[in-house]
């Protein structure tokens, strides 16, 4: 039930109160390196989040690529992240993303929320139009060369124990825990 005006997003939070919002659209940065760092800083708090990506930007930290990690190299700076080999310094991702906190940040201010005490809760990037130029190859023929754009939205909540439920859990996590021993529900594997 939102207005013409209002952009909708893909989710609500749980407390509107209690929380903030920033979308980005159509922004001119890669699409797959913008995904791989928002899955860094999803679920982080929002100092923490700006630090983290401040480091990037000066190479004192990295963004462990996990989906989108085709001819990525091995560093040896992502061992401190579990299940991950490859990593980059994503700068124009990483700024982008800062902005967009930033952008949160000043929400949270107006609503009289406490900065500090924030959650990236949501953070979604999706491919966005892609924009058309076009390079010149050999024996005088012509090939696009398109830009990959993307969308960004997230949302901050404050932290509360009782009410976040964890990402891929649901309030009754015996019945799914009973599916997968039954063999059943639908999951993967199960035609």
């Amino acid at each position: 039930s939102s207005s013409a005006g209002m952009p909708k997003y893909s989710v609500e939070p749980a407390d509107p109160s209690k929380s903030c919002k920033a979308r980005g659209s159509n922004l001119r940065v890669h699409y797959k390196n913008t995904h791989e760092t928002a899955e860094a800083i999803k679920g982080l708090s929002l100092p923490r989040a700006q630090k983290y990506l401040k480091d990037v930007i000066a190479h004192k930290d990295a963004i462990p690529f996990r989906k989108h990690m085709g001819g990525v190299g091995r560093k040896a700076q992502v061992k401190k992240y579990k299940g991950a080999t490859q990593c980059r310094w994503p700068v124009k991702s990483c700024k982008f993303l800062l902005d967009l906190l930033t952008n949160a940040e000043s929400n949270a201010d107006i609503n009289g929320l406490e900065v500090d005490s924030l959650v990236i809760t949501h953070i979604q990037v999706n491919r966005a139009p892609k924009m058309r130029r076009r390079t010149y190859r050999a024996h005088g023929r012509i090939n696009p060369y398109m830009s990959s754009p993307c969308h960004v939205e997230l949302i901050l909540s404050h932290k509360s124990g009782k009410d976040t439920v964890k990402k891929g859990e649901s309030k009754d996590n015996g019945a799914v825990a009973r599916r997968v021993k039954q063999g059943g529900g639908g999951f993967e594997g199960s035609s």
